[in-house]
């Protein structure tokens, strides 16, 4: 093995993005040089057809980001806002009383939104083609390198890239977050559904080992491959994991705070958070449920939502924002940065995480690691990071929320097993460590010297 070169791809483009894929990449670069290992990292992003060393992940200081990533940014914001707009008016007479009425006020829509996206594929093709040299230099190929995908490749065009390198004898290992749009079509983008299911059709081909961020992702992921490419070829690759770091990395104390987030927390009342971009499958509305149990019978405790405005949730957001309790004992933050996240994580009286499905759970472990305590969906994930140091709750109870948070509020103990106090977690070093220890002992692993059932066991605890 010659050394590993580590794909950050989308993040090199689009530095302005930080949702958890974003954060996991920045986190895992930044910290490869402390990495102790003899093999050479080497951070590589994939642009106008060739691998080049990546100098600086962030614009350099001073240059600002480039015209079309500016563009992308706000035209990728007002696509979301369009279309919800489109939601609204399609609930509206005569659309809810005629089928016609509604076909023509979608392809009316469709045309119209011909302004957004025409203009936003023309920024994405610029941004593809960008490249800054002071931030990379061109690289080749060495026998024995190995290619690991950590950037969320499905976005990316780079695959006959790839498929070349693979056919020179570059091995490639594939970071896999999660399976949502494969197991949860219902929770996603209908377009991320196709290019996901595409994206892993080809990455069960090329890859010859996997490492995920959970052991229930891990396990997850081999099924799926097994029933795919069938068990005797599963044999063949390799399947690891390793965890997440929990530090906010963009936490900087030159940024402003929010004066309302600031006055949220001011008169001392009870705030519970649940941080997430807002999506279906993160839940929001079985919370609204919960907490409007505890505002009937008249408790103090006050939500607050933080996240961008994602996908299929005009419906929740509508919501919200007509909710007699808005800025009240209701508070919705969507473009918080990590100062304020850091001052709500500080501040909140717990953490509030309803998701039906995840790959890890990043703000569950940010928050435990800053002492906040955790109530959660009991879901196996959760399970295996939490342990007994989360309160859970039923996804079918509302309810069962409720009554969690009416037992804390009453009688100051959080309703956990063990005390978040004795919780302990790794930093984005120990995690990017690992990353990179697990791979590279994978790769060197005789094909025959598979682990067995007890390695693996042993392997999962953190």
């Amino acid at each position: 093995m010659s050394r590993l070169l580590v794909e950050c791809t989308y993040v090199f483009e689009h530095p302005h993005m930080n949702s958890g894929i974003q954060r996991v990449v920045r986190n895992v670069i930044r910290q490869l040089e402390h990495i102790h290992i003899d093999v050479e990292c080497v951070p590589v992003v994939f642009l106008q057809g060739r691998m080049h060393r990546v100098l600086s992940l962030a614009p350099l200081p001073g240059t600002g980001l480039p015209w079309h990533t500016r563009m992308s940014v706000t035209l990728e914001q007002a696509r979301l806002d369009f279309w919800m707009w489109h939601a609204r008016l399609d609930r509206c007479w005569p659309m809810t009383r005629s089928h016609n009425a509604r076909r023509v006020l979608f392809v009316l829509s469709k045309l119209a939104s011909l302004g957004i996206t025409l203009p936003l594929r023309a920024a994405n093709f610029f941004s593809r083609r960008h490249q800054a040299p002071q931030r990379s230099v061109l690289l080749e190929i060495q026998p024995g390198d190995q290619l690991l995908l950590l950037d969320s490749s499905w976005h990316a065009d780079f695959f006959p890239i790839a498929e070349r390198l693979k056919a020179q004898g570059v091995g490639i290992i594939s970071v896999i977050y999660d399976l949502i749009p494969l197991t949860h079509p219902q929770f996603c983008d209908n377009n991320l559904v196709k290019v996901f299911d595409r994206w892993f059709d080809w990455i069960a081909e090329m890859a010859d080992g996997f490492i995920c961020i959970s052991t229930t992702i891990r396990d997850q992921l081999r099924a799926e491959i097994e029933r795919r490419r069938g068990a005797e070829l599963v044999e063949k690759l390799w399947f690891e994991h390793f965890y997440l770091g929990s530090e906010l990395d963009l936490a900087s104390k030159r940024t402003e705070l929010d004066p309302a987030l600031l006055a949220m927390f001011a008169d001392g009342a009870p705030v519970y958070l649940m941080v997430s971009t807002i999506e279906p499958r993160k839940n929001h509305a079985y919370l609204l449920d919960a907490f409007e149990r505890l505002w009937a019978n008249g408790a103090a405790a006050r939500l607050c939502i933080i996240g961008r405005v994602g996908w299929k949730c005009d419906d929740l957001m509508e919501r919200i924002r007509k909710h007699p309790e808005r800025n009240n004992r209701l508070f919705m933050f969507n473009e918080l940065n990590d100062r304020g996240l850091e001052q709500a994580y500080a501040h909140a009286r717990a953490l509030v995480f309803p998701s039906y499905v995840e790959g890890f759970g990043l703000p569950l472990v940010e928050a435990m690691q800053r002492q906040l305590p955790v109530m959660a969906s009991d879901i196996p994930v959760f399970r295996e990071i939490g342990g007994d140091f989360v309160a859970y709750f039923d996804l079918e109870r509302p309810e069962s929320l409720a009554e969690l948070v009416e037992r804390f509020e009453s009688s100051g103990t959080f309703p956990a097993q063990r005390s978040v106090t004795d919780w302990t977690w790794i930093g984005w070093r120990e995690a990017s460590a690992q990353l990179i220890s697990r791979v590279v002992a994978a790769l060197r692993r005789p094909p025959k010297a598979q682990p067995s059932a007890l390695e693996i066991h042993r392997a999962d605890c953190p």
